[in-house]
């Protein structure tokens, strides 16, 4: 399992980096032998699919350490860093999913016997024909069993654990499949012995599926939309917080995210005065809602929006915005699927409009013209493009490319959370309406927090989240329903809501040290950030400083002075 670049690194008495590789070609050797790896045991419940990642990551560790640490420049300690903390995310990943998987293992206790029958073909053995068709015979024997146990005595399992148990068991179908196709029709024997067992199995495969979904967790196998996520627990979150290089547990998090709540409730009621409205800033907001584009029109809004931000920025000196980069983004309309997953719209090269579609329900129409009216819009536009995620997208393909492997949400979100704090400050909302979109913002970070961990934490149900987000933020029932689902089911990591106003506070810190009280320009602090891509932020603060390195046993960069 050791690459090339292991052998070289491992070689004799300890090394320095320079007289082996540049720093940039480190990360690219590790993500490929993952990678590879990973293709190879693609399926669960694999020893050897353990045992190999193990080997890797051990192996590079290895590596890393066996290099003087103390005699390399600080751009290649920073490297060193950023893959030591990649590796050791992964070792932690690993036993987190080997927990995972062995949670479940109790609902698919057949599935021994094929795994081995996969992982022979890992090893590049030929299936003996006789051998795989009883093994198929006697796994239907097993399925049937295991239904017939499992139906007698039903186990306390949470919806989100039975359908954890139905997704493993259809990864695992799926390599059978590919492991069937490779002899049926090649191999005469195979054929032969296997076609029959091949197919009863994959169907009784198929339908046990949907019976660990429907009668284990009491779900709806075709209800897509149904508010079911897989909490981590507060171990997980916080392997997950010490990755980021974030040394607050998961309630000072929380504690943070309602001070910060308080600061928006104070600014809302304030613009709510502005209006008129008093102190109900819930009515400035329904308000402020009605002020939406007609059907058609949107695209327009986003386009004079964009514009607007960028003469901001140039106009001030902020950062360098290259012509291209203004040039070459591109708008396109989210899909009404994908609406039920982000209400709003969102960015990067490409900006994707959420907006109604002539086939939604009356009321879902209303709801998405009012999530996404002018004054809402006009406060995310510059977190979606420039200088938000379009422009980051755009440094990060042409400075320190290979860093996107360390790339964290905490710098990706960050970084356009940090430009809406940074643009509060410096003026970017011209009128009431304007404050009052930007706060919805701005209070929607800080309950990303408090109830995406508390949902993790198994403090709150999924529909306890809806609530809150309607009650304490001012979202319709719909959007909330999708920013829920969004979190906990759309392919996002546990702390990836988290990351946006938490990313912005380490990078506004960060400003106060490097600009405010130090000797940096806006623009080159900014310019600056964006040319180390987007990597941990106490580790860009290291590269930005010459800061001496923490310990493992120190205590790491407190960023919000009040915790």
């Amino acid at each position: 399992m050791i690459s090339l670049l292991l052998v070289c690194l491992q070689a004799g008495q300890p090394i320095q980096l320079a007289e082996a590789l540049q720093p940039s070609q480190l990360a690219a050797p590790y993500q490929a032998d993952r990678a590879a790896l990973r293709r190879l045991w693609s399926f669960p419940w694999s020893p050897a699919g353990r045992a190999a990642s193990r080997s890797l990551q051990q192996d590079w560790l290895a590596a890393l350490d066996n290099l003087e640490f103390s005699n390399l420049s600080r751009s290649e300690q920073v490297e060193w860093h950023l893959l030591k903390n990649e590796i050791l995310h992964d070792q932690a990943a690993l036993m987190a999913e080997i927990r995972r998987e062995e949670e479940v293992a109790a609902l698919v206790p057949f599935a021994g016997p094929l795994v081995s029958l996969l992982e022979a073909r890992g090893f590049r053995e030929l299936p003996d024909p006789e051998a795989s068709a009883s093994i198929l015979h006697e796994s239907l024997d097993r399925l049937r069993q295991a239904k017939k146990d499992l139906k007698k005595n039903k186990p306390e399992v949470s919806a989100a654990v039975a359908r954890r148990a139905a997704r493993k068991t259809a990864s695992l179908r799926r390599s059978l499949a590919s492991w069937f196709q490779f002899g049926s029709g090649y191999h005469p024997l195979f054929t032969w012995w296997c076609q029959e067992p091949w197919e009863a199995f994959q169907g009784a495969l198929r339908d046990y599926e949907n019976f660990l979904e429907k009668e284990i967790g009491g779900l709806d196998p075709k209800d897509q939309d149904a508010l079911v996520g897989d909490p981590i627990g507060r171990q997980a979150l916080l392997e997950e917080l010490a990755f980021e290089w974030i040394p607050y547990t998961p309630e000072e998090l929380i504690q943070i995210a309602e001070k910060e709540m308080e600061w928006c409730l104070r600014q809302r009621k304030e613009a709510a005065q502005a209006l008129g409205f008093g102190d109900d800033w819930k009515a400035a907001q329904d308000h402020v809602k009605t002020l939406h584009v007609e059907p058609g029109e949107q695209p327009a809004l986003i386009r004079m929006l964009a514009d607007e931000a960028v003469d901001f920025l140039e106009s001030r000196d902020l950062l360098t915005i290259p012509d291209l980069a203004k040039q070459v983004w591109r708008m396109e309309m989210m899909s009404p699927q994908r609406q039920k997953f982000s209400p709003y719209f969102t960015g990067g090269e490409v900006i994707s409009i959420s907006y109604p579609t002539a086939g939604m329900d009356h009321e879902d129409k209303l709801m998405s013209m009012k999530g996404n009216n002018i004054h809402f819009s006009r406060a995310t536009v510059h977190h979606e493009l420039i200088p938000g995620h379009h422009l980051q997208g755009y440094m990060s393909q042409r400075w320190n490319p290979h860093r996107r492997l360390y790339s964290t949400p905490f710098s990706v979100e960050g970084w356009a959370l940090y430009w809406e704090m940074r643009l509060w400050e410096l003026g970017f909302p011209q009128t009431p309406e304007d404050r009052i979109g930007m706060l919805f913002w701005r209070a929607h970070r800080c309950a990303r927090i408090q109830f995406s961990l508390s949902f993790h934490l198994g403090l709150w149900s999924p529909e306890q989240c809806v609530d809150f987000l309607v009650k304490a933020v001012g979202h319709e029932p719909r959007n909330a329903e999708a920013e829920v689902r969004r979190s906990i089911q759309g392919g996002y990591g546990p702390l990836y809501q988290c990351a946006y106003l938490l990313g912005g506070l380490q990078l506004r810190a960060l400003h106060r040290e490097l600009v405010e009280s130090g000797d940096w320009s806006e623009k080159a602090f900014h310019d600056r950030v964006l040319q180390e891509n987007s990597i941990p932020i106490e580790i860009l603060r290291q590269a930005m400083s010459d800061l001496p390195w923490p310990s493992p046993s120190s205590s790491r960069w407190r960023f919000y002075p009040e915790f």
